[in-house]
């Protein structure tokens, strides 16, 4: 399994990659394991408010339906059609936000 230096990770299996105040969130590669093929994904809406640790979005696969939580507080920019389009494609960012507080990129969630 491939742990890239410049992601942070949460233990409910996101990342975030952080480049000038802006943050894009997708899933690991053992969370797309375990949920196997992924039929769903629901994503927020751009301008929509995200707090951390929270829920954001769901992505559904055979095997279950698991919830999508923010690993950093912030305001959605853009959403990844393709992940929602494609949904198997998941290993790319799914959404990219603003960081409402660069510290949480900090504190090494």
């Amino acid at each position: 399994m491939n742990f890239p230096s410049n992601l942070k990770y949460t233990k409910d299996h996101e990342w975030i990659k952080v480049e000038g105040g802006v943050g894009t969130v997708g899933i690991t590669e053992y969370a797309q394991g375990e949920l196997g093929d992924v039929v769903f994904v629901e994503l927020p809406a751009v301008g929509t408010t995200l707090s951390q640790g929270k829920a954001f979005g769901t992505i559904e696969a055979v095997k279950a339906v698991s919830d999508l939580y923010a690993p950093l507080s912030g305001t959605v920019t853009e959403v990844n059609k393709k992940v929602q389009d494609t949904p198997g494609g998941s290993e790319q960012g799914a959404v990219r936000r603003r960081l409402d507080d660069q510290s949480e990129a900090d504190e090494g969630r």
